[in-house]
């Protein structure tokens, strides 16, 4: 799973005040390596790690791999890390070339290539010997780790989707504050009772619902699975026809067409939060993940909360996706202190404290719950409402998508524009996308 849509960092939590840690930022983004401490075990290992995030997470992963370096004396570990775009090119370079680091962070969508591909360790014995420990973490959610049933990275994050929304302009237009129960016909009547206000954004154009979602393959895998579907059949077989794609893109359209959403050049333009429909005052809800949320409320004020995305009678699509995962190079000379690393980063008390949820919620459910404790304002929201999505009953999630996942990630939103420019039907542009995307699985 990519870094979440919008690109704006949550802003540093309360316990932040790791600024003090500003030289630790400084050496992680040149790619500098922590200094271990004193004589070893293990003789002298030293291990890479890379990893992508914005400054307040560099800051906290740094400081506890220093504390792993002072728990496993000997062992050094090189770190690096940069911003995602430039870190998913870095990283494909590194495995083309024969040799991801000792361990890296790597993306949901990025499991199948890799492992397919020979470049990730495959970590089943880890797991049962107890390197590296699992218990505390859901089964289902562990699975997302896998490729062909065999684990080959462990969860790091546990994220889940929503819109962030304007409470203020629900309620001033009639609208109660959407339950988990609420459904996409009552998120269509919302976004035209908002629309109907009248209201004027900044720049003096009329306020809408939402942005479009028709471009967002996730809100389409969400739409999908409300309805018992599914994005893929296998890795090599699309799980949805072109009558599921049909209505989907017609339900947006129908809504700009009508106003009620985003118009199509606000939805193209979106590049970041500030730059989406819903940052520039134009709509009063947007699709995000939890772990971005936050800078909503920086950027808009407090009266903007987090609700559920829309059900199929009832029935949720929501589910939990890894916002990362860790992995072991296959190529690796050090294998057992790779796992440990893994294992420390993920199960020790300490390690979960100085990370916090800054990749969303930590996986361990003892360290999450301990985590929740000191979380503040937005913070504390996103984790009381993955806990009420949990109660509420969520399907398991999928494994990890097919290698060409990406490839119909991109095709899915440039396909979807010809829709919004009114260059293709959605039909038409249906069968061109899953033209595209059976292509792409062969």
């Amino acid at each position: 799973m990519p870094e979440p849509p919008g690109g704006l960092r949550p802003p540093p939590s309360r316990r932040a005040v790791l600024a003090a840690l500003g030289t630790a930022i400084a050496s992680t983004l040149t790619g500098c390596s922590t200094e271990g401490a004193g004589a070893s075990s293990s003789r002298g290992v030293t291990l890479t790690f890379s990893w992508w995030g914005n400054d307040d997470r560099a800051a906290r992963t740094q400081e506890a791999v220093r504390l792993f370096e002072r728990e496993h004396p000997g062992i050094t570990v090189r770190t690096s890390n940069g911003e995602f775009g430039a870190y998913v090119q870095k990283l494909a370079t590194q495995a083309a070339g024969g040799g991801i680091p000792d361990v890296a962070q790597v993306d949901y969508r990025q499991i199948t290539q890799y492992a397919d591909g020979g470049a990730l360790l495959r970590l089943d014995s880890f797991v049962g010997d107890g390197t590296i420990r699992t218990s505390e973490i859901d089964r289902g959610f562990l699975r997302t780790g896998t490729f062909q049933d065999r684990q080959y990275a462990v969860p790091q994050g546990r994220g889940i989707t929503g819109y962030a929304y304007d409470s203020a302009l629900y309620q001033k237009a009639g609208v109660s504050a959407p339950q988990p129960s609420w459904t996409w016909e009552d998120f269509e009547q919302a976004n035209k009772a908002i629309a109907a206000l009248g209201l004027k954004g900044p720049d003096g154009r009329p306020v809408t619902g939402a942005n479009d979602g028709g471009g967002n393959e996730d809100i389409f895998e969400t739409w999908l699975r409300s309805r018992g579907g599914q994005l893929y059949a296998d890795q090599s077989r699309l799980g949805f026809t072109e009558d599921d794609l049909t209505e989907f893109w017609t339900y947006f359209d129908r809504m700009r067409r009508e106003g009620a959403v985003a118009s199509a050049a606000d939805t193209a333009q979106a590049g970041s939060t500030e730059t989406s429909p819903m940052g520039r005052g134009l709509t009063a809800a947007d699709f995000t993940w939890d772990a971005p949320f936050p800078g909503y409320t920086t950027l808009l004020g407090d009266q903007i909360h987090f609700m559920p995305v829309p059900t199929t009678g009832g029935r949720a699509g929501s589910y939990f996706k890894p916002s990362m995962l860790l992995a072991i190079g296959a190529h690796t000379a050090h294998p057992k202190e790779a796992a440990q690393l893994i294992d420390f980063l993920i199960n020790d008390p300490r390690a979960g404290d100085i990370q916090g949820f800054t990749r969303s919620t930590p996986p361990n459910r003892l360290i999450a719950a301990n985590v929740a404790k000191t979380l503040e304002g937005p913070e504390v929201e996103i984790y009381q409402y993955a806990q009420k999505m949990e109660q509420y009953g969520l399907d398991a999630p999928p494994t990890a998508p097919p290698s060409g996942d990406v490839a119909i990630q991109t095709a899915f939103t440039r396909v979807y524009q010809r829709v919004m420019f009114e260059l293709a039907t959605p039909r038409q542009a249906a069968r061109e996308l899953i033209d595209e995307a059976n292509r792409e699985l062969r």
